[in-house]
């Protein structure tokens, strides 16, 4: 059964049916979140929200739409609404000192460790907007043009914001690999 027929199945009221969607994108969602937010148990709480909020707005998942980016664009809007909500609390940036507190801590880094440090760190320099596609079309490998519909743009804006994403996190990146 696709992930279409079973939202169509929720929207008219088969609430069961919700958890095998739970099942298909839990793992892909709390990735996309955990990346965005660099806090693991912050994003396992916005993963829960994400399909709370698939069961309460089930109503505007229109019939023929494809499921994937209507779920991804659930999960924007709850990272979004998060940091709106908390927008005192937080800062804007993630602080890249303080980035290592949510990774794993050794004594030594194998190279491929080390080198995902970076990435991390990298990651974190860019703006939301910039770690927002790169997370989307790199690490949850949506195509562009689903990402374009998520974020009512057209494809080849994606494709250039994307490429200067890339350019801006691999200038980030050689700047810290030289630390």
């Amino acid at each position: 059964m696709t992930d279409e027929l079973i939202m169509e199945a929720v929207k008219n009221g088969d609430l069961q049916q919700a958890s095998l969607l739970f099942d298909r994108y839990n793992k892909r969602i709390f990735n996309f979140l955990a990346r965005m937010t660099m806090d693991r148990d912050l994003a396992e709480d916005l993963t829960q929200n994400v399909f709370l909020r698939l069961i309460k707005y089930r109503n505007s998942y229109r019939a023929g739409a494809r499921f994937e980016p209507w779920i991804y664009q659930v999960a924007r809007n709850v990272f979004s609404d998060h940091y709106q909500q908390y927008k005192n609390k937080f800062n804007d940036f993630i602080d890249v000192e303080k980035i290592s507190d949510h990774m794993p801590q050794r004594e030594e880094f194998e190279n491929v460790e080390e080198q995902e440090k970076i990435l991390h760190q990298s990651l974190a320099k860019l703006s939301h907007e910039q770690r927002e596609l790169l997370v989307l079309t790199r690490f949850q490998h949506l195509k562009y043009e689903e990402v374009a519909v998520m974020m009512d743009t057209t494809v080849a804006n994606i494709k250039v914001k994307v490429h200067r994403a890339i350019a801006k996190l691999r200038e980030h990146y050689f700047e810290l690999e030289k630390i």
